[in-house]
């Protein structure tokens, strides 16, 4: 169990570790937005790279982050009734539902790298007028992926370990696999 455990910690801790640096391209973003809107507004001269940039860089953040949000459980949760049962309860119901997103993940995984793949071969670029490379950013759809892939694992564990009352997980019990840290 103590494998698991570290297993189930090594992986909260990657996706907290690269979450917490991905974060920081809010502010990179913001200040390609406010770079842009000072070129066109204020010198009337826009850039041809900040948009594009700015767009390259959200997906990145959106695909990078989605392990460090299943980690501290913050994705969209329809909870009319789910709020009202008790945590064992609730985490069968996550056991349950847990093949829902492991078919989506997993067929994100699956083609995420094969997309990848091409678009590195073929050194793929965006093709507009600034014209970037973009195999470097179809590159972090599978990566994303196997994050969120691991982190629902251990999500699933956690779940399994609740429903059925494991000691190896006690989440009253201050800090466990998979807690945020």
């Amino acid at each position: 169990m103590h494998a698991l455990t570290a297993f189930m910690n090594g992986v909260t801790r990657l996706n907290n570790f690269i979450g917490r640096w991905v974060a920081w391209l809010v502010a990179v973003m913001f200040v390609l937005l406010l770079l842009e809107v000072g070129f066109r507004y204020l010198l009337n001269a826009p850039t041809v790279w900040t948009n594009e940039l700015t767009q390259m860089l959200f997906g990145v953040y959106a695909i990078l982050s989605g392990g460090y949000i299943l980690a501290h459980r913050g994705h969209v949760n329809v909870d009319l009734l789910y709020s009202h049962f008790g945590r064992r309860t609730q985490a069968g119901l996550d056991i349950v539902t847990s093949i829902v997103f492991f078919i989506f993940t997993l067929a994100l995984l699956y083609f995420g790298i094969d997309m990848a793949q091409e678009s590195i071969g073929n050194l793929e670029t965006t093709y507009s007028a600034w014209n970037p490379p973009i195999w470097p950013i179809k590159a972090t759809i599978p990566l994303g992926a196997g994050l969120l892939v691991l982190q629902g694992l251990v999500k699933l564990l956690q779940d399994i370990a609740i429903a059925f009352n494991l000691s190896y997980y006690n989440p009253d019990a201050g800090q466990s696999a998979g807690d945020p840290l």
